[in-house]
């Protein structure tokens, strides 16, 4: 009877419109009451402002796990930069609107910062070998702490089987990877390709703040990373660097904040090329005081 009644249950929770979970202690409740032994959790975490890069992650866990979580939460200690914080995009019923064009089977998970922080909005501490120090840690000082606070945060909550994260945060998914190994948590990091514009731009929450011109000429991007893989045939990584460079001080309204081509394991930068390494181009660049990102595998 006991099993007939979670049947019907299960049943009437499944015709109804998609859950949305404002609260751990709700979304703990509602897994362990839908999960057994055989149930695997996919989990997609991210700020909000939903795009094709997103809806793919989503899809991809989708094809391998039991159930999918998506969770929708704007996390304070990974700003560094209060203004940049304050502007962050904040689109929760269209991203919901989203979410539906895909699965309305898809759970939200979309807390308050107080539910999260339970009062302590602050980062934990973690030794990530140096991998904090390079590209985006040089400039965002303490970013990838807050980082990992809060994706272990939600490791804990959700207890995923597997997380899906994309390549273009590539140094936070390496961060992510070494956060699992030394809090031996049990997930699976999965790695998506990226997902681009047609014009090659990476698709980024940032982009809707730039114009129609700016997200045109933003193009520039992507065609310097593929014209930086094609010299480092034959060129060292400083020349490579030096066109980057130039590149962009031949652009208005573009300011490059840092270009590095580095070891994909360490993220150390390459000095001398070694045959037996994967190497990957990163880079930072501001369109009008919009900060976006891109990177590409020279391998």
């Amino acid at each position: 009877m006991q099993l007939f009644m979670k049947m019907v249950c299960l049943q009437l929770i499944y015709r109804k419109p998609m859950l949305i979970f404002n609260t751990q202690n709700e979304l703990v409740s509602h897994l362990n009451f839908v999960s057994n032994a055989t149930t695997t959790i996919g989990l997609v975490p991210t700020m909000g402002a939903l795009h094709l890069g997103h809806l793919s992650l989503l899809l991809e866990a989708l094809q391998h796990n039991t159930l999918v979580v998506v969770s929708i939460f704007v996390n304070p200690t990974q700003f560094n930069n209060p203004e940049d914080l304050a502007k962050y995009p904040r689109t929760l019923e269209q991203d919901l609107e989203k979410i539906k064009t895909i699965s309305e089977k898809i759970i939200v998970f979309a807390p308050s910062v107080n539910d999260i922080y339970e009062g302590k909005t602050m980062a934990q501490h973690f030794d990530f070998d140096g991998l904090e120090n390079q590209m985006e840690g040089k400039f965002r000082p303490g970013h990838f702490e807050g980082v990992g606070t809060i994706v272990k945060r939600l490791f804990e909550i959700v207890q995923p089987t597997n997380a899906y994260f994309g390549e273009k945060d590539f140094q936070q998914l390496q961060i992510i990877k070494k956060m699992v190994q030394i809090t031996n948590l049990s997930v699976n990091i999965i790695s998506c390709p990226i997902f681009r514009e047609q014009n090659g731009l990476a698709m980024s929450s940032r982009n809707e703040r730039l114009t129609k011109n700016e997200r045109n000429e933003a193009a520039i991007i992507f065609k310097t990373l593929l014209q930086s893989k094609n010299l480092f045939k034959t060129r060292s990584s400083n020349r490579i660097t030096k066109f980057v460079i130039k590149t962009f001080e031949n652009k208005k309204n573009f300011d490059l904040e840092y270009f590095q081509i580095a070891d994909e394991s360490s993220l150390l930068p390459c000095v001398r090329k070694n045959k037996t390494k994967k190497y990957r181009a990163f880079i930072a660049v501001f369109v009008n005081n919009i900060r976006l990102i891109d990177t590409i595998s020279f391998n």
